[in-house]
This record gives structure tokens, sequence and C-alpha cells, in this order.
């Protein structure tokens, strides 16, 4: 496919449990970020949010189940789609949230291989700032995610009083931005990811063995 005719799409995912929620607002200023960087060198972008808040119950039924319910299904397919991948997670006891983490559990192990990403955290205190990098970061790796240098940490002392944050903030954000911008353009459309049989419960692919 020519890339310059190809519409990126762009998954945000955010983790934030809160409504309005700081978490969601950093994540669509990475977003906005990167779709200016996309849009300032040619190229067009639909980007589509998935809100974990709003799938809590549908990623714990995953776990006990082995199956994804349709509103579940559809935004893993979001994720697993996409050509770059936003994902902002708050911050607790000094790590992201269970949610965050269990919503990528349920993501099949290879589906993102080589994907671009960007990340960030949101927190109460400057002081959890690392959570990126000793957390975050190496769950997106173990996942072969692309994730860009710059990842985006934002405290209440970052945020403007518009909300918009304070002029380092969007510096961080732009950099940031621009970086996933670069690697969605330089990787090009996402494959398509084949996992048929991969995401199966076990007793499903031992129950097609038996019968064959």
């Amino acid at each position: 496919m020519d890339r310059t005719d190809h519409t990126y799409t762009l998954a945000v995912v955010s983790a934030g449990l809160g409504e309005p929620s700081s978490t969601r607002m950093l994540a669509d200023a990475l977003a906005a970020a990167t779709e200016q960087a996309l849009r300032e060198r040619g190229h067009e972008v639909r980007t589509e949010v998935v809100e974990l808040r709003e799938r809590a119950v549908d990623i714990a039924h995953n776990f006990v189940t082995g199956f994804a319910a349709p509103p579940l299904q559809a935004d893993l397919d979001t994720v697993v789609g996409a050509d770059g991948i936003v994902a902002v997670t708050p911050v607790f006891s000094a790590s992201f949230s269970g949610l965050f983490k269990s919503f990528f559990d349920v993501v099949e192990h290879r589906a993102l291989t080589g994907r671009p990403a960007v990340i960030g955290a949101t927190g109460g205190s400057e002081r959890h700032s690392l959570v990126l990098e000793h957390a975050v970061r190496p769950l997106l790796s173990y996942l072969r995610v692309l994730v860009v240098p710059t990842a985006v940490y934002a405290a209440p002392g970052d945020w403007g009083s518009g909300g918009a944050g304070d002029g380092d903030l969007q510096a961080r954000v732009r950099r940031a931005g621009t970086e996933l911008a670069e690697l969605m353009v330089a990787r090009g459309p996402a494959p398509a990811v084949d996992t048929v049989g991969e995401s199966l419960p076990f007793e499903q692919l031992l129950a097609g063995v038996l019968a064959g």
C-alpha cells in the first residue's frame, strides 16, 4: 500500500477512573499532538478511544471464562488493528493500575509486535514519575511494542489553571507525539495479525484435537 494514501489509525487507551479524568486529559493531549504531527507530514489520521473503566467487568469476566464480551472484543480489535497506540495509566501503589495491566493481559501476546506507542501516566506526586520506566515501559516492551523514547508523566502541578497543562508539559507532549508520528510513518501501515487459534482457551484447543 502507498503510505501517502493510507489513513493512519491511532488507538488511545485510557485507564482513568474518574470523570473528568486527568489520565484521559493526558491521553487526549498525546493523541492530539500525534494527530498534528501526522497531518503536518501530509497524512490523514483516525483516532479511536478505548476507555478501560467502561470495560472493567468485561475484563474480569474474560479472565474467568476465557471469552471476551463483544464490547471488549471490539476494543481489543481497535488496539490490535491500530497503526499506533497512546497508552496512559494513573499511578496506584507506585505502579500502573490493575485495570491497565489487566487489559494488556488479555491482549494476545504477539498481537502488538512492532507496534509504535507512546506511554503516559498521571499521579498525585512528582515522585512517581519513574513508574513509566520501571513498570509501564517494561510491560509494553514484553509485548514487543516499540515505545518511543519520550514518556510523559503529569502530576497535579503540571496542569495549568485551564487544564491544558503548563509549558513544560505541553513541550513534552509535543515531543512524544512527534516521535510517535515519525515512528508510525517510518513503519508504515500495521500488518494484519493472524492469531487464529492462539487466543482460544486450552479447553477449546484440546477439544479440537480430540474431535480430529
